[in-house]
C-alpha cells in the first residue's frame, strides 16, 4: 500500500426526499473524487436524512432495499469513479427497518453491509426503537487506488461502547468508518479519541452539518498513533475536525505510520486478561 489514503467526509444537508438525497450524494462523491479522495463516507442514514417516523406506513415507506436503486446507484458510481464509498440508508429488511451502511470499494464489490446493533432506544418519539438492530460487526479487506487496508464501521451511537472499537479491532481493523447524526461536542469527540488511543486504530467520522436537527457538524479523522519516537511525549492524533459548515472534507490518513506503530505497540495484546472479563457479556 501507499503510504496514504484520503477519506472524503461528506458533511452535507439532506434535501427532504429519497431521490434528491441519491442525486445531491452523486454529486458530493464526484466533488470528492475530484479532490483526490480514496473513500467517501456519508453521515448516519442518508437515504432519509435520519428521519425515523414512528408510524409504521410512514416507516416503511422511507426504507429501501440493500439491492434496490438507491444503494445500487453508489454501487455503480463507485466502479465509475474508481473511489470506495460508503452510503448509509433507512434499510428494508425482512426482520424490519435497519439502520445501515454499505461499503463499496472501486470496482463497486461490496465489502460488508453493516446494521447498527446499538440502536438508541430512549424512550422518546423520534427515537430509534422502532428499528431493528444489527447482530455482528463485520471486518473487511477495502481495495483502493493505494491497496488493501482493514475496515469495520460503527454508528453513531456504537460509540458509546468500547466494546464495538475493542471487538473490530481483534478482528483486524486498521480504520472504523463512522456514520454519525448527533452533537458531536467535547465527550463524544472524546470517546472517538479514546477508541482510536486504546486500540491503535484510525476512526473518520462523518456527522451532518448544522443546522441539521441536533447536529452540529464536526467531522473528525483520528488516525490512532500516539506516540512517535522521533517526538517527545505524546502527540496529537486529531487529523482533521471540520467545522459546522456543509462540505466535503478531505482527510488524509498515513496508514504507513499507523501500521509501523501497531507493529511496534501492539505488544500489550498479551497483557490482555479475557478469561476475567466474563461480566461484560451479561
Amino acid at each position: 500500500m501507499n503510504d496514504s489514503i484520503n477519506i472524503a467526509l461528506l458533511q452535507v444537508m439532506p434535501t427532504g426526499s429519497i431521490g434528491q438525497n441519491m442525486e445531491k450524494g452523486v454529486r458530493c462523491c464526484k466533488e470528492a473524487s475530484a479532490q483526490g479522495a480514496d473513500i467517501a463516507l456519508f453521515p448516519e442514514m442518508w437515504s432519509s436524512g435520519y428521519t425515523i417516523p414512528h408510524d409504521a406506513e410512514k416507516l416503511n415507506a422511507l426504507a429501501v432495499p440493500a439491492g434496490g436503486e438507491f444503494v445500487m446507484r453508489f454501487a455503480a458510481l463507485a466502479q465509475e469513479l474508481e473511489m470506495a464509498i460508503g452510503i448509509t440508508f433507512l434499510e428494508k429488511s425482512g426482520q424490519g427497518p435497519k439502520n445501515s451502511v454499505c461499503l463499496f470499494d472501486r470496482y463497486g464489490r461490496l465489502a460488508y453491509k453493516y446494521s447498527k446493533v446499538h440502536i438508541c432506544d430512549f424512550g422518546e418519539p423520534d427515537d430509534e426503537s422502532v428499528l431493528c438492530a444489527g447482530d455482528e460487526f463485520p471486518v473487511a479487506a477495502l481495495n483502493t487506488a493505494k491497496g488493501d487496508i482493514m475496515v469495520g464501521s460503527m454508528i453513531c451511537y456504537d460509540r458509546e461502547f468500547p466494546e464495538s472499537a475493542r471487538i473490530l479491532m481483534l478482528k483486524g481493523a486498521e480504520l472504523l468508518l463512522v456514520p454519525n447524526a448527533c452533537p458531536m461536542e467535547i465527550n463524544r469527540l472524546s470517546q472517538l479519541r479514546g477508541r482510536a488511543y486504546e486500540d491503535m486504530l484510525a476512526i473518520a467520522t462523518c456527522n451532518y452539518p448544522a443546522p441539521h436537527p441536533d447536529c452540529n457538524g464536526h467531522s473528525t479523522l483520528f488516525d490512532g498513533v500516539a506516540y512517535l519516537r522521533e517526538l517527545p511525549g505524546s502527540r496529537d492524533m486529531c487529523v482533521l475536525e471540520a467545522d459546522e459548515a456543509e462540505g466535503v472534507f478531505l482527510a488524509r490518513l498515513d496508514i504507513a505510520m499507523l501500521r509501523e506503530y501497531r507493529k511496534r505497540e501492539m505488544h500489550y495484546l498479551r497483557n490482555r486478561r479475557p478469561g476475567l472479563y466474563g461480566i461484560l457479556a451479561h
